[in-house]
């Protein structure tokens, strides 16, 4: 079982097909859920599942939570469309997850992308933070460019 960081290719081909919405007001509802080094995550991950994910903790449930999206939360520049979202916490958890999955609740629990944190991270009777990277061209959790 493995956690492979990755866009999910069924995202790639529902991009084409206008089946995702990323609009600060009106878009689509994207949730983050957990997972352990027991779960396989990857570029084939087609949807949400259960299994492998953190069990319900605190401020964490089962899902995950909802991502929120800043204004701006789309951008393009020098030929690179970006997306981002505001750090999601959970507070009061005792969790270990290996990665997380991005997903659409608004299209059938789509996922949008595998992230591997490389290694187990943990919290104990505390708070669990997804920091996301820089809204750039270069850093942004979501980039379409040129190859």
């Amino acid at each position: 079982m493995a956690i492979t960081q990755a866009v999910a290719n069924s995202f790639k081909k529902e991009l084409l097909e206008g089946k995702h919405d990323f609009q600060f007001s009106g878009g689509d509802t994207f949730k983050l859920a957990l997972y352990s080094s027991t779960a396989t995550l990857n570029s084939a991950t087609t949807a949400y599942t259960s299994t492998g994910e953190v069990p319900a903790s605190g401020a964490y449930t089962a899902g995950g939570g909802t991502l929120v999206k800043p204004n701006p939360s789309t951008s393009v520049a020098s030929g690179v469309a970006i997306v981002t979202f505001s750090d999601l916490s959970f507070t009061g958890v005792t969790i270990t997850a290996r990665g997380a999955l991005i997903y659409n609740t608004s299209t059938s629990n789509a996922a949008v992308a595998v992230l591997d944190f490389t290694s187990d991270k943990t919290a104990t009777s505390g708070t669990f933070t997804i920091q996301f990277p820089a809204f750039t061209t270069s850093a942004a959790i979501l980039r379409i460019g040129n190859a």
